[in-house]
């Protein structure tokens, strides 16, 4: 299984707990993952905890879905996690209002998504 596939895999795993933590409906549109029971849109994000490797652990956003979420009036769900066994294990998370994040400054992503893109450290939302 390539790395891209494995992130693809635990984000869906943090995406559940996500839901069931915070009673979320998955509802995965093109540009978010959840709906809260009042209906506002929530993107779930995922980062993995390293220690080992020296790599940051970050965020990965996309300005167009970041858009469509704010002028939605929307949340995201930050969850960091670790891999244990076959699963994830959540260390932490965050639930923030699309208005309450850090300074975001956007540069290319290269051909994915057509989007620039940005990346939130973990220091910064926690």
């Amino acid at each position: 299984m390539s790395r891209s596939h494995k992130a693809n895999h635990y984000g869906t795993l943090v995406e559940r707990k996500a839901a069931e933590r915070y009673d979320l409906e998955l509802d995965r549109c093109s540009w978010h993952n959840a709906k809260r029971p009042d209906g506002k849109p929530v993107e779930i994000k995922a980062a993995m905890y390293r220690h080992s490797d020296g790599q940051p652990e970050a965020f990965k956003l996309y300005d167009q879905y970041h858009e469509k979420l704010s002028v939605a009036n929307g949340w995201y769900a930050f969850g960091i996690y670790r891999i244990r066994g076959q699963g994830v294990e959540v260390l932490e998370w965050e639930m923030r209002h699309s208005s309450r994040l850090p300074r975001i400054e956007w540069h290319g992503g290269g051909k994915h998504r057509n989007a620039q893109q940005t990346k939130i450290s973990i220091e910064q939302l926690f």
